[in-house]
């Protein structure tokens, strides 16, 4: 495997997923395709992914009540996209002036990870 193509995200309505992604947050729209669901009815193939990326985000309408209520709750309380952008403080005013409401005040942390080996440390 070469890399991660596309990752979904469900969504309430396509045309303001795409118009918040496009139009806010300036991703790509790579695709918007009629298609049909596994037992035939409408839906559509909508990719969208930030400009010059390679990774998308396949957009797929909530069908039914049980993915509809899960919308807006897809990485449980924790943050699920992580965004990198050239100039943070033109990124965020301009966000801001669209109107994207956020939980916190941007901040500055510094984050390190590491994978830790537990031979001959467990703990008993």
């Amino acid at each position: 495997m070469s890399h991660l193509e596309l990752v979904a995200l469900v969504v309430r309505d396509y045309d303001a997923a795409i118009r918040f992604f496009v139009d806010v947050l300036q991703f790509e729209l790579v695709e918007d395709t009629p298609s049909l669901t596994n037992d035939g009815r409408p839906k559509r193939w909508v990719v969208i992914r930030p400009d010059g990326g390679q990774t998308g985000i396949l957009l797929a309408r909530a069908d039914g009540d049980q993915q509809t209520g899960f919308v807006g709750q897809q990485f449980a309380g924790r943050v699920g996209l992580f965004l990198r952008v050239d100039d943070f403080d033109t990124a965020y005013q301009r966000m801001v002036a669209a109107g994207v409401q956020f939980v916190s005040a941007p901040r500055d942390e510094r984050v390190a990870s590491f994978i830790g080996l537990l031979a001959g440390a467990m703990l008993t």
